[in-house]
């Protein structure tokens, strides 16, 4: 462990701290049921904990249907990549406080990043104020040359929301898909949610607009070891016409036009996205 950064020290060490916790308690680790872990999720989904703001896009998100999909249980060690500013944090983290653990793995550091810096900012200050109803969060980072984010084999399920299309504008999809596969424990999954591009539509590989090809994605993912098992129409939008002039930034949440058309942008809602479901296999 003498090369092992602090981030992933503690990761290691709360995971053992749970694990022993569940052996004393059970005798083994138990494996929730599907309706337990709907049951778990309901409860904090209509917890005080999440904001308003947060809750007025699970119109959009489908939060409990999302992670029910990608087979989350409350025993599960989870990393969520790049999870700033938290909108997920704020269901995952309690769902796994008690039997599981959580990993936020947050953008490297970059001082000369305004953008990144204030959101990390905001992000560490978000988790103290929550620090007892997330308790004992891990924490790591995920660069674009594709650094460990965990010790190998370490994690149940590895999900991420929305930033693979910004993995394929940079060109660092293959270097940091492959530091998840080593990430995941063989059996584990790998949850990608993101903006679909219109199917008809020329193969952009770096996703310009925010839209990334669906077929590509799957492609993409499964060149680093990965195996597709599962899609979800979950969190699809027909309305989505993906023709915007500030591409998918045009519609909410973040309205890069300003107020020119915004109520049609409103009434069209958030982007048309894949949801699929991936193993590593072993």
């Amino acid at each position: 462990m003498a090369g092992m950064n602090r981030a992933h020290r503690n990761w290691l060490g709360a995971t053992a701290v749970v694990a022993a916790a569940v052996m004393l308690a059970g005798g083994c680790a138990m494996t929730s049921t599907r309706e337990e872990t709907a049951a778990a999720l309901d409860r904090v989904l209509a917890s005080g904990t999440r904001s308003d703001a947060n809750r007025a896009r699970d119109v959009y998100r489908h939060p409990r249907e999302t992670l029910l999909f990608f087979g989350i249980r409350p025993e599960l060690h989870v990393a969520e990549i790049w999870p700033e500013p938290g909108w997920y944090t704020e269901i995952i983290a309690p769902l796994v406080k008690d039997a599981g653990a959580y990993l936020a793995v947050t953008q490297a550091p970059n001082p000369k990043s305004k953008y990144v810096t204030e959101m990390e900012n905001r992000f560490d200050t978000f988790l103290t104020r929550h620090a007892a109803e997330f308790g004992s969060i891990g924490r790591s980072s995920l660069d674009s040359a594709g650094a460990d984010i965990a010790p190998a084999a370490s994690l149940d399920l590895i999900l991420t929301f929305r930033n693979l299309h910004n993995w394929c504008k940079d060109g660092s999809a293959p270097k940091v898909l492959t530091a998840l596969f080593r990430a995941l424990k063989p059996g584990g999954v790998l949850g990608v949610v993101d903006h679909r591009a219109a199917s008809a539509a020329p193969v952009d590989r770096t996703a310009k607009n925010g839209y990334v090809n669906e077929d590509y994605a799957i492609s993409l993912i499964e060149s680093a070891g990965f195996r597709l098992v599962a899609k979800s129409e979950i969190n699809s939008n027909p309305n989505d016409t993906k023709d915007y002039e500030q591409g998918v930034w045009t519609l909410p949440p973040a309205y890069r036009l300003g107020n020119k058309d915004r109520a049609k942008y409103q009434a069209i809602g958030e982007s048309d996205r894949f949801t699929l479901k991936f193993v590593k296999p072993g």
